[in-house]
């Protein structure tokens, strides 16, 4: 009887559920019709999707695979617990971390963001207050015509006593500017507003020129990049956000065609007013610097390794023109900045839109002096351990 009775009650369950998976899968075959055939201002951007997903941590990636692979779930990180999946999925539907009040202020507080950049090691008088501002003006804005004024400072280079010593024909030094037309407002006529600071021709890049001509007189093979980045983000449709994948195919050219090169430097300015961005030193105004490494690739402790090397040895000489060493992560900033493409790969930021280019060469001189020091020491050591 009993078995009788549940042949009754089996049946009309049984036909429920393959109903309901059926409806399921309908559903499911209708969703994804939607997202392939609707058009491309109606998908979910690959954007949206990493702004959602850049702040969960990664670990939670590995034990979700973990679960379909076992080879991927001994290598989740010992003594690590398995994350929440409620915590996981409350994060990507708000961008609020449960354990980060900051998250929360982030929404409501304007700039309480730039609080997401970490102070790694900070310079005389540096702090939130007076980090890295990147603007991210309209394309058509960058590649206005505007008329500009740059008479060639007056300072000749010097060179350090690192005399006789050379690379020869090697180039070992490449440097680069990703957002290339950012320019100095003291240098443009009529111009006051920030946001309008870009010039094709006086603009950062000079900068760069300079640094490279103060390395070679001192016997550090260097090579430059003038590609106008904007142009190309012009020519290919893309917006002023994309300005490091417009940068990253010249630098893997430059790694590809030249395999002497060790170093790489995208030298660019800071958005930030004159009162933060400028230290007197021995009666000379300077442009100060900021390095910045982003960490969200495996190797930035070894790109953070070379920018504090490099901050301790300029504060030590020149104490108060470094800011400090900051890295970038997270949503509504790139990350990488092509950095992940070498171990030996600078960031930095020289000065802003109020400085000239007489305080930025002798900053430029600065950083090019520091790194020859530290890299002819470097050689020595190479050179004796190779004796040895």
């Amino acid at each position: 009887m009993f078995f009788k009775n549940s042949k009754h009650h089996i049946a009309p369950f049984l036909r429920r559920s393959g109903g309901i998976y059926l409806i399921c899968i309908v559903v499911l075959v209708i969703f994804i019709g939607m997202l392939t055939t609707a058009k491309p201002a109606y998908r979910f951007s690959s954007q949206a999707i990493t702004t959602w997903t850049s702040d969960i941590e990664s670990s939670t990636f590995l034990y979700l695979i973990g679960l379909e692979n076992r080879l991927f779930k001994d290598a989740f990180p010992e003594g690590k617990s398995i994350p929440k999946l409620s915590n996981t999925l409350f994060q990507v539907a708000t961008n609020i971390k449960s354990g980060d009040p900051r998250s929360l202020l982030a929404h409501v507080i304007p700039g309480y963001s730039s609080f997401e950049h970490r102070i790694i090691v900070a310079g005389e008088g540096t702090d939130y207050a007076n980090l890295s501002f990147e603007s991210s003006p309209p394309l058509e804005e960058v590649l206005k015509k505007r008329e500009a004024v740059a008479d060639e400072p007056e300072e000749d280079i010097k060179q350090t006593e690192n005399t006789g010593l050379s690379t020869g024909d090697k180039k070992v030094v490449f440097i680069y500017n990703t957002h290339n037309r950012e320019s100095f407002l003291p240098h443009l006529p009529g111009v006051t507003d920030p946001n309008s600071a870009h010039h094709e021709e006086v603009n950062v890049t000079k900068v760069s020129d300079r640094i490279a001509k103060t390395l070679e007189l001192n016997g550090i093979g260097t090579s430059r990049d003038s590609t106008d980045i904007m142009q190309v983000l012009n020519q290919k449709g893309w917006k002023y956000g994309k300005s490091y994948d417009a940068s990253r195919p010249i630098v893997e050219e430059a790694i590809g065609q030249n395999k002497n090169i060790q170093y790489i430097f995208d030298i660019h300015r800071d958005s930030l007013r004159r009162n933060k961005t400028t230290k007197s030193i021995n009666g000379k105004d300077y442009a100060q610097l900021l390095f910045v490494v982003g960490a969200e690739y495996a190797s930035y402790e070894k790109n953070l390794a070379l920018a504090t090397a490099m901050h301790y040895e300029i504060q030590e000489s020149y104490p108060g023109l470094s800011k400090g060493v900051i890295t970038k992560e997270g949503a509504g900033t790139n990350g990488v900045f092509n950095q992940d493409l070498s171990e030996n790969a600078l960031l930095l930021e020289i000065g802003g839109v109020d400085n000239n280019l007489d305080e930025l060469f002798r900053s430029a001189d600065v950083v090019a002096e520091v790194f020859s020091k530290m890299y002819w020491e470097a050689e020595k050591v190479d050179v004796q351990i190779k004796e040895e």
